[in-house]
């Protein structure tokens, strides 16, 4: 296949680029996220104005209608630059609605995003989930006006920041039921709603959202009832790619400064990266950095082009396999041979190690996409 960028995703990648090489260095990462919010407003327009927000949406929606290769060099800019914005937790949560949507919500909340005035979170990981998309016990019951909802949603990234949330919710079955999930858009304001907010490991903001009894009207309903499982899972795998292409442009910066690092330490009078045990080392970094490279691009354009939920699942599955592989060895190797100061909080490499710590487990570990990968190749 042909990965050369089109005019357009060059541009797009060296605006991103170019913005957050000045904009988001690393001292001003650290500002952000001591701030109350954990995130930039200021950033988030700026990526809206640059059309990155629009970029997987459809036309309907005010959107540039493109998909995961038309995202993957910003994502690799995000990664790069360690973006703790709530970049993928939007555009997964909003995928839900543009995919399934009523025209009205498109328009309306879909467009939002697309503009930079509003940030979604998807709530739908719940206690005892372990990466089942179709572990869903927080119910959805029917009210004269619409729907009244309870239970609870663990580790909802972005949801302090959000605007609005998209809830997972069983309208009937039981947990593990493929039928019977429904999707509703529920504002993180209405009565009912508390949250427990807390900074992740990797320095994104996430919270545990409980709902109570929390009264939503029937235009909250996103698709049909009962049949949302697909739009997850198909939701889940476009992101999942995307988190594939943030993974190499975190492991790109990581075999960057850890070479650099190898060209001016030294012992006994030369540069440590003279010494070839070391070189080997940077070299399995490198294989590994530009396999996992190789992956997402399979990963993207597969979640683009394919109508087979099976097939896409599959190569889903084994990109992130290969890439959290990877994801643990050159976080892993690039602490080490900074030695003791590439734990520290004063270096980047340090914080990098923690996002490749968190998206080798994020939208399943490999453990997970190993059993989807067996199951599917059956």
């Amino acid at each position: 296949m042909n990965f050369e960028l089109s005019e357009e995703q060059r541009l797009m990648a060296e605006s991103v680029g170019r913005f957050l090489s000045d904009h988001y260095d690393f001292e001003q990462r650290k500002q952000i996220i001591r701030s109350e919010a954990g995130a930039s407003t200021a950033v988030w327009k700026q990526l809206a104005d640059m059309g990155v927000l629009s970029i997987p949406f459809s036309e309907e929606a005010g959107g540039f209608g493109g998909g995961a290769i038309d995202m993957m060099s910003a994502m690799q800019s995000i990664g790069q630059s360690l973006v703790v914005e709530p970049v993928l937790a939007t555009v997964l949560a909003a995928r839900l609605i543009d995919r399934a949507g009523s025209t009205a919500q498109k328009t309306e909340i879909v467009a939002g995003v697309v503009d930079g005035s509003r940030k979604l979170a998807f709530a739908h990981l719940e206690d005892s989930a372990r990466y089942r998309v179709s572990q869903v016990a927080l119910t959805a019951t029917r009210a004269a006006d619409g729907w009244v909802l309870n239970g609870l949603k663990r580790v909802v990234v972005g949801a302090t920041l959000a605007d609005l949330l998209v809830v997972s919710a069983r309208t009937s079955g039981k947990p593990g039921d493929a039928q019977g999930i429904s999707l509703f858009v529920v504002s993180p304001s209405a009565k009912g709603v508390s949250m427990t907010g807390y900074r992740t490991l990797d320095n994104q903001r996430g919270a545990d959202v409980r709902l109570d009894g929390v009264k939503v009207g029937a235009d909250a309903l996103v698709g049909t009832e009962g049949a949302a499982l697909p739009v997850i899972e198909e939701a889940f795998d476009f992101a999942t790619a995307l988190l594939c292409s943030e993974a190499v442009g975190a492991m790109q910066f990581a075999n960057d400064t850890t070479l650099e690092y190898l060209k001016t330490r030294k012992q006994f009078g030369a540069p440590i990266g003279s010494f070839q045990a070391l070189q080997h080392r940077m070299v399995e970094m490198f294989v590994s950095t530009e396999q996992a490279r190789s992956m997402s691009y399979l990963a993207a354009s597969k979640v683009d082009t394919t109508n087979d939920p099976l097939e896409r699942a599959r190569i889903i599955s084994a990109a992130k396999i290969k890439i959290a592989d990877a994801c643990r060895q050159v976080s892993q190797e690039s602490i080490q041979l900074h030695g003791g100061m590439g734990m520290t909080e004063e270096m980047k490499v340090s914080h990098t190690f923690r996002r490749l710590t968190m998206i080798a487990q994020q939208f399943g570990d490999v453990d997970s996409h190993l059993a989807r990968f067996s199951a599917l190749d059956h």
